[in-house]
């Protein structure tokens, strides 16, 4: 089984029944503090860390009275718009203490199906990390829509450690794993310690949660879990209502982990190789040279571009002789690229009327 000592970058997906107290819609401020200080225990080991976090609609309703029934689209929006901002504050209040700066990262599932807000989110999350800030990721369920919502944080979270490259992804719960059938019903459900393939025979297993707080079943946990390991994330589903619920999981606690196929690079570097090009871009020898050795590709090295690509598109990157060298997502469109190809940074403002990134490939979105 893994550990958490062993990863680089984890994304930990907290529920709704977690943080808010089923019977008056309070906050579990003593659970959320042991959180936190699990979360700088993590950080303290220099983990980069997400949270993916449910609990704005819940937080609402009982600032609301709207109780624990079904809400119709405008409740549950009003309701998460009341939720979310004492959702962020008390984060905030809970990982301050432990010098943690936080920050609120709210998102539709158009962020990631759309491949310019994709990179956006992409960078924006890249950012923050490298500033040691700790992104706390929602759903803005405030304007979201049946038609562009993930549904539950299940999804969003593997999204997330996919878009983040994260090698970890951990499913706090209000189960300790997954089960071959549903604990609650059947005494004789057994739960798996590790699971290495997803089969039809796993998928018939999952049956629906209990809590009346979350819309998250074991079958999003599941659809989780195929998005994340494909990805080279391993997952864990553990059961979160205990007082440090990470320190738990990494000293033994009951869980299920899901193994990684592979890693979040090489799964990324495999999924660029596999996309078809939409343009070439040509480069001079000193940039060939700079590739090889894992740098990045800056307009500066580029003397060609052909195709008609936009931001974030593949293309294919071609040696002075026509060689081909690797593949990568683009930062500009083609006619960017054609603009400011062979010039240095310093002079892209002028050239493009707006300040503009001082790489067209970056190596993490290059498969050589």
């Amino acid at each position: 089984m893994a550990a958490l000592s062993d990863a680089k970058r984890l994304v930990i997906k907290i529920g709704s029944a977690l943080l808010v107290d089923r019977t008056t819609g309070a906050l579990r401020e003593d659970w959320l503090k042991s959180l936190a200080e699990d979360v700088a225990w993590l950080k303290g080991m220099g983990k980069d860390i997400i949270m993916v976090s449910s609990g704005s609609i819940a937080l609402g309703r009982g600032v609301l009275s709207l109780g624990n029934k079904d809400l119709p689209l405008d409740q549950s929006q009003a309701a998460a718009a009341v939720g979310q901002i004492r959702l962020a504050g008390a984060y905030e209040d809970a990982l301050k203490p432990h010098g943690i700066t936080t920050a609120q990262v709210l998102v539709t599932l158009e962020d990631s199906s759309n491949r310019r807000r994709y990179l956006n989110s992409r960078a924006t999350l890249a950012q923050l990390l490298s500033l040691g800030v700790l992104p706390i990721v929602n759903e803005n369920d405030t304007v979201a829509t049946d038609e562009i919502r993930y549904g539950d944080n299940d999804r969003l979270a593997a999204q997330i450690a996919l878009t983040t490259g994260a090698d970890q992804l951990i499913l706090l719960s209000d189960v300790d794993g997954f089960y071959s059938g549903n604990p609650q019903k059947d005494p004789s459900a057994k739960r798996f310690d590790t699971v290495t393939d997803i089969t039809p025979e796993i998928e018939a297993m999952a049956g629906e949660g209990t809590s009346g707080l979350s819309k998250g079943g074991m079958i999003t946990k599941l659809w989780a879990a195929k998005t994340a390991t494909s990805g080279g994330c391993a997952m864990a589903i553990t059961e979160g209502s205990t007082l440090n619920p990470l320190k738990a999981l990494e000293n033994g606690a009951n869980a299920t982990w899901f193994t990684a196929k592979g890693t979040p690079q090489l799964a990324r570097k495999s999924w660029i190789s596999s996309m078809k090009p939409q343009g070439q871009i040509t480069v001079d020898q000193g940039a060939e040279t700079a590739l090889q050795k894992g740098k990045s590709l800056l307009p500066a090295g580029i003397s060609g571009v052909t195709g008609d690509f936009e931001r974030g598109d593949p293309v294919e990157i071609l040696a002075q002789d026509g060689r081909k060298l690797g593949q990568g997502l683009t930062a500009y469109t083609s006619l960017e690229a054609q603009a400011i190809k062979g010039k240095h940074s310093s002079d892209f403002e002028a050239i493009l009327g707006y300040p503009a990134r001082s790489v067209i490939i970056h190596r993490d979105d290059m498969a050589l």
